[in-house]
């Protein structure tokens, strides 16, 4: 896990050229719907509700791929599996390394940003 960056800077430049002035909205936008994720996972998690813990961790994944956060992507990976597979004692060490994670990501995001 470890050996996937925080950040893929060349996918967020990439990112950068396609969405031009609308980049810092999609940013912002990523942050804003990551936070309510975060949130989301850990309401389904202390529910007990696997499916909403493997529906939002799925969402989750395929957004923090495409906002080029590859480490965060992987870890929201391993709690969807949780979800779908009932793991939900297995899901909370997990759910705490997203959290971590995204906090990085965002601190990091956060620096792209124009002021």
């Amino acid at each position: 896990m470890n050996d996937r960056p925080h950040l893929d800077e060349e996918a967020l430049a990439e990112l950068q050229d396609v969405m031009e002035n609308e980049f810092d909205v999609l940013i912002h936008t990523y942050i804003s719907d990551s936070a309510e994720r975060v949130s989301a996972l850990r309401t389904a998690l202390e529910a007990g509700d696997a499916d909403a813990l493997a529906k939002t961790a799925h969402s989750f994944k395929g957004s923090s791929i495409n906002i080029g956060a590859p480490r965060l992507g992987a870890l929201c990976m391993d709690v969807e599996d949780a979800g779908r597979t009932g793991r939900l004692a297995d899901a909370g060490p997990m759910l705490e390394r997203v959290e971590s994670e995204f906090r990085q990501v965002q601190e990091m995001l956060e620096g792209f940003l124009v002021d």
